[in-house]
C-alpha cells in the first residue's frame, strides 16, 4: 500500500534519525523489501540474507542499517541507521497514521439504558452497547461489534468489526482489538454430577489493561470467580486462547495459537512462541521465553528458555534433539556389530567336554 505521503531522504532521515549518503533531494512514498521495490520506492534492509537483492533492486534509494551499509554493492541513495527495525517503525508510524475517530453515532446503532459516550467517540454501523456501558473520550468502535451490559472501554481505544464483550468486561486506553476478538466468554468450567456434566457458572470478570494490542479470532474467557487479566502493554496475536482465570504480567508477548490454561500466571515480559501450549495452574517467571510448539507442564523460573514437548531447558532440549539426530548411525552401528558378533560365534569351534 502506497503512503499517501512523499517524503525526500533528507526528510526521512529526520524521521528515523538516520543520515543521508548520497542525493537527499530523491523522493520516496513507499517503503518495500528490496526484492520488491519499484521506483519512487524506499527498499528496506536489516538482515544480512537479503544482502543478494540489491543489485537487481528497483527501489529508488534504500534504508539500512549501519552494519549492512558498508556490505552494498551498489551506488543507491541510502539513508543509514543504527537500529533498522526501529527506524521501520518510526517511518511506517509517521506515513500510515492510526485514523482518527469520526465522532458521532451511526443511525443503525443501538445503545442500551445509561450508555456514557465520552467525547470524539465514533460508533460505527449497526454497533450494539448494552445498558450502562462506558466508552472513553476518543474511542473508535468500527461495524457490528456487540458489547454487553456495564462494559468499559477506555480512552482512544479501537475496536475493530465484528468485536464482542461480554457483559462486566474491562477495557483500558488505548487498546486495540482486532476483528473477530471476543473477551469475557465463559470458561470451560464443568462438574460431573449425578452422571453428567454441569455447568459451574462463571462469575469473574475479563480485565484486559491499558496499551495492549489483541489480534482477530483471539478469545479471553472470563474468571470463574476471580478475574482474567491481561497486564499493560501486552501484546496477543491472532487465534490466541487465554481460560478462565489466566493472568499476564505488563509486556508479555504471545504469537499465534498459544493456548494457556485456567489459572495460569505469567510474569513480566513473558514471551511465547507459535502453537505453545501451557496447561492449568502454573507460574511463568519474568521474562521466560517459551518456543514454538512447546508444551509447559510445570513452572518455569524467571528468565528460562524452554522448548520441547514437555517443554524443558533450551540447552536440555537442543542435546536431546543431537542425540535423537544421531539415533540412525547408531543403529546402523549397532546392525553392523551384531553381524560382526554372530559370524564370530559361527566361526568358534565346539567347546567339549572332557
Amino acid at each position: 500500500m502506497r503512503s499517501e505521503v512523499v517524503c525526500t531522504l533528507a526528510e526521512v532521515a529526520g524521521i528515523v534519525g538516520g543520515r543521508v549518503e548520497g542525493d537527499e533531494s530523491v523522493a520516496v512514498g513507499r517503503l518495500a523489501p528490496v526484492a520488491d521495490a519499484g521506483r519512487g520506492d524506499l527498499g528496506f534492509l536489516a538482515d544480512r540474507r537479503y544482502l543478494e537483492g540489491v543489485s537487481e533492486t528497483g527501489a529508488s534509494a534504500l534504508l539500512v542499517s549501519t552494519e549492512l551499509a558498508d556490505a552494498l554493492d551498489t551506488a543507491l541513495p541510502r539513508v543509514v541507521v543504527d537500529d533498522g527495525h526501529r527506524a521501520l517503525q518510526a517511518l511506517l508510524s509517521a506515513w500510515y497514521p492510526v485514523r482518527a475517530p469520526d465522532p458521532g453515532v451511526h443511525p443503525t446503532a443501538v445503545l442500551g439504558r445509561g450508555v456514557t459516550l465520552g467525547e470524539g467517540v465514533e460508533i460505527g454501523p449497526y454497533v450494539v452497547l448494552g445498558a450502562g456501558c462506558v466508552v472513553g473520550e476518543g474511542t473508535r468502535i468500527d461495524a457490528h461489534c456487540v458489547v454487553g451490559e456495564h462494559c468499559t472501554i477506555g480512552a482512544s481505544s479501537v475496536l475493530h468489526p465484528h468485536v464482542v464483550l461480554y457483559a462486566g468486561t474491562e477495557v483500558g486506553a488505548r487498546v486495540t482489538l482486532h476483528a473477530g476478538v471476543r473477551l469475557g466468554v465463559d470458561g470451560f468450567g464443568y462438574a460431573w454430577i449425578d452422571g453428567g456434566h454441569r455447568k459451574v457458572p462463571q462469575v469473574g470478570r475479563c480485565i484486559v489493561e491499558d496499551d495492549v494490542e489483541i489480534g482477530a479470532n483471539t478469545t479471553l474467557d472470563r474468571g470463574s470467580i476471580g478475574d482474567t487479566r491481561v497486564g499493560r502493554g501486552t501484546k496477543l496475536d491472532n487465534l490466541v486462547h487465554l481460560a478462565h482465570n489466566v493472568q499476564t504480567g505488563p509486556h508479555c508477548a504471545a504469537a499465534a495459537m498459544v493456548g494457556i490454561a485456567g489459572s495460569s500466571r505469567l510474569g513480566t515480559g513473558v514471551f511465547l512462541g507459535g502453537q505453545a501450549g501451557v496447561i492449568g495452574h502454573l507460574e511463568l517467571g519474568d521474562g521466560v521465553k517459551v518456543a514454538a510448539k512447546a508444551a509447559v507442564f510445570r513452572d518455569v523460573p524467571p528468565g528460562e528458555t524452554v522448548a520441547g514437548i514437555p517443554a524443558r531447558p533450551n540447552r536440555e532440549f537442543l542435546r536431546s534433539r543431537a542425540q535423537v539426530e544421531r539415533l540412525p548411525k547408531l543403529l546402523d552401528r549397532v546392525a553392523r556389530l551384531e553381524e560382526r558378533l554372530a559370524r564370530l560365534e559361527d566361526d568358534d569351534p565346539p567347546v567339549r567336554g572332557p
